[in-house]
């Protein structure tokens, strides 16, 4: 793949940011990818199973993720994701646009406890 600077990918869907953040220890197949999102985000962002398997194939194509040789020995026919090194650096870059979206939002008081 040639090489395409990890901000080119930038914004993510949140949805696909989740993806990331499942993925970055781990290799796991759709349905347990699902699972993690649904188990971090506890029903602030609603799934479905076609969302997750459409995002999957966005990030496959776009080079962030990539189909796992492993198989899952809970169902052979399953297929195992993991992260690409494009897909964790466009991980990193998309946590420093949303931090500094949230020292915006800090600077003009939008978030509780915030002083100025």
């Amino acid at each position: 793949m040639p090489f395409k600077p990890s901000e080119s990918a930038l914004p993510l869907t949140p949805i696909s940011f989740e993806i990331l953040l499942s993925l970055l220890d781990t290799e796991l197949h759709g349905y347990a990818i699902l699972q993690a999102v649904e188990n971090r985000l506890r029903g602030k962002l609603p799934l479905r199973t076609g969302t997750i398997y459409r995002a999957l194939a966005r990030l496959l194509e776009e080079g962030l993720i990539e189909r796992s040789e492993r198989v899952p020995e809970d169902d052979p026919r399953r297929l195992n994701y993991r992260i690409t090194e494009y897909g964790h650096e466009t991980a990193k870059a998309e946590a420093r646009r949303l931090a500094d979206q949230v020292e915006a939002a800090r600077a003009h008081r939008l978030l509780p406890g915030t002083k100025r």
